[in-house]
């Protein structure tokens, strides 16, 4: 079975790599919009990223200051978006 990563456009995969990078946008979101897992998303960073920028981002997903996982986020925290961003309505690519 193909993983579904490997069906991506550069324009997906870009935006992925984007959404990984926001601290304030959880795993979650990504799954929702492009239907890939956490593992998939950490395959995805190694293979698009040089080995020093994967392991910074990993660095940061897994320190205090990423909100990345739902259930390290506050409470008070109750969207996928940064406020200046653009309503997210399942669409696979967010107009810019």
């Amino acid at each position: 079975m193909m993983s579904k990563s490997f069906e991506l456009t550069s324009v997906e995969t870009d935006r992925i790599i984007e959404m990984a990078w926001e601290d304030r946008t959880p795993f979650e979101a990504i799954y929702i919009q492009f239907e890939l897992a956490e593992s998939e998303v950490i395959k995805l960073m190694r293979r698009a990223l040089k080995p020093s920028s994967f392991r910074l981002w990993r660095k940061r997903v897994n320190s205090g200051i990423s909100q990345k996982h739902l259930k390290k986020r506050s409470a008070d925290i109750r969207r996928f978006k940064s406020p200046g961003q653009r309503l997210i309505s399942n669409n696979k690519i967010p107009k810019r």
